[in-house]
């Protein structure tokens, strides 16, 4: 009985890796056993730096409420404990942008609280 192999599968595996590895430098890009090292290692870490980023993204609108607010006297802490003991339902992302970009609306907002 002859060997079988499946030349056509083994083929489109390796050319979705170097696809995928496109780019990379060196031997990365086209050495097959570094390609595919390379490619898992790249997938874990845009895996993981998807979890990160909200974090990340978290801690930077934080910071940017924080500084608003004590332009207008008062701390972090205290302007999102008096949001949330009036109902008033903006998130941090929007907070952080009013903060920024309409300083104005951000005071009327601080302002509403007191």
């Amino acid at each position: 009985m002859p060997r079988s192999v499946n030349s056509v599968a083994k083929r489109a595996r390796r050319k979705k890796v170097f696809k995928q590895a496109k780019g990379f430098f060196g031997r990365r890009k086209n050495v097959w056993t570094v390609a595919k090292n390379a490619v898992d290692k790249a997938m874990l870490y845009a895996y993981r730096d998807r979890k990160t980023k909200k974090r990340n993204f978290r801690a930077l609108w934080i910071a940017r409420i924080n500084a608003g607010a004590r332009l207008n006297g008062l701390s972090y802490s205290q302007l999102m404990g008096k949001i949330k003991k009036n109902n008033i339902v903006l998130n941090r992302k929007v907070l952080a942008d009013l903060a920024m970009n309409h300083p104005d609306a951000f005071t009327a907002v601080v302002k509403s609280l007191k």
